[in-house]
């Protein structure tokens, strides 16, 4: 790999590592598409390097790296494969739970340097509070990466004596449960258009006991740890996450389809296609979208990160930008892959071809709930003054 977007050997040995690692997940980016998972192996390789542990707390023995080093490092191993950065991007955000637990148990989850959670933060489970435990069930769908976890968290909502319990302001109350990946049945429901080699099929648990200390609520709890990491939301984190994959993702695309239009000759004609006007214009257009999504999310992050150094937590308006900028850097990738695969032409159309791998992993990216074209008036609601849910932020 070559010209990538960041140079991250800087960001203390996990840059270095990562960037060894990047030829190998490069070259096996199509048998990773082909298992629908992430190889174990390589999963592996990946935690001893410590892609996983970007956001755990230093307490516990992680990195706890800015949000911008988090996204470089996501949008690089994305270059070589969308599926492997998607993968790390939510073993990453998982951690994040371990700043709210108490000490002893986010140590006996997420202390060993080599270990791989995972989870989904939407409420399809349910649990009853029996005291000291809680006794789940559910069916998680989206649970990328969960078969190379040693521990997974599943969203519930809360029950007492059969009936839901609420939050002051009326609404469901839920929380995020986590349990020994041993515990959870395993679902082939991964088959989709792209993103394939994420592994995010669903995965249920059946009465359950869970020790309560092993739950959390980003919305309704307080992060034990005072570091300003974990005063960004969950939301902004997560969609961070997904907007780097993005990101990486079209450079690789945006890079390949270079590459190809200076070496691939117009047939008939003898010349590269480097030398059409229509190529040259088009290559023009996507590379200042990129880069100016690159720069609007760069900035967006580097004020949040001011905010939450210098106050008690991101104002409205901070939050509303982060997930603006996250969005719009997740809509400009797709459309970023979508030329470069246009211009890649009928090539482009093998399965064996990166470029409809890539515009095929693009656009399953923007599916996303957390930079889903409702984010734009979710935004658009901050920035007109008006009243918003700030849970959703």
């Amino acid at each position: 790999m070559v010209g990538l977007q960041y140079d991250i050997s800087g960001i203390g040995s996990v840059g270095s590592n990562i960037l060894a690692l990047m030829p190998e997940i490069a070259a096996r980016a199509e048998e990773t598409e082909s298992a629908r998972r992430l190889p174990a192996d390589l999963a592996a390789k990946l935690a001893d390097a410590g892609a996983f542990n970007l956001s755990k707390p230093a307490a516990l023995g992680g990195l706890e790296l800015t949000p911008l080093d988090f996204m470089k490092i996501v949008a690089t191993v994305s270059e070589a494969d969308a599926s492997a950065g998607w993968c790390v991007m939510i073993a990453v955000t998982s951690t994040l739970g371990a700043a709210y637990m108490p000490e002893p148990t986010a140590r006996e989850i997420f202390g060993a340097e080599d270990v791989i959670t995972g989870g989904v933060f939407a409420p399809m489970g349910k649990a009853e509070d029996m005291g000291d435990h809680y006794v789940l069930s559910g069916q998680w769908q989206w649970g990328s990466g969960s078969a190379n976890c040693s521990w997974l968290g599943g969203g519930a909502m809360i029950f007492k004596d059969g009936e839901l319990q609420k939050f002051d302001n009326g609404a469901p109350y839920h929380r995020m449960l986590f349990f020994p990946a041993k515990e959870a049945s395993f679902i082939d429901s991964w088959h989709v258009a792209g993103l394939k080699g994420t592994g995010s099929g669903d995965f249920s648990v059946k009465e359950l006991k869970v020790p309560k200390g092993r739950s959390i609520s980003f919305v309704g709890d307080q992060p034990r740890d005072a570091g300003a990491l974990y005063k960004f939301p969950l939301f902004g984190l997560l969609a961070l996450g997904v907007s780097s994959v993005a990101l990486g993702n079209a450079r690789a695309a945006l890079e390949e389809i270079k590459n190809i239009a200076i070496n691939k000759k117009t047939p008939g004609g003898g010349r590269s296609m480097a030398q059409r006007a229509t190529v040259q214009v088009e290559l023009a257009r996507a590379t200042a979208q990129l880069a100016g999504a690159f720069s609007y999310l760069e900035n967006a992050i580097n004020e949040s990160w001011a905010e939450a150094q210098g106050s008690e937590e991101i104002s409205a308006k901070g939050r509303a930008n982060l997930r603006l900028a996250c969005s719009h850097a997740t809509e400009t990738a797709a459309e970023v892959c979508k030329t470069a695969y246009t211009l890649g032409g009928g090539g482009a159309v093998y399965s064996s071809n990166n470029l409809q791998r890539r515009f095929r992993d693009a656009h399953v990216a923007t599916q996303h709930i957390a930079t889903a074209p409702a984010v734009f008036e979710l935004a658009g609601r901050v920035l007109l003054d008006q009243p918003v849910d700030m849970a959703m932020l």
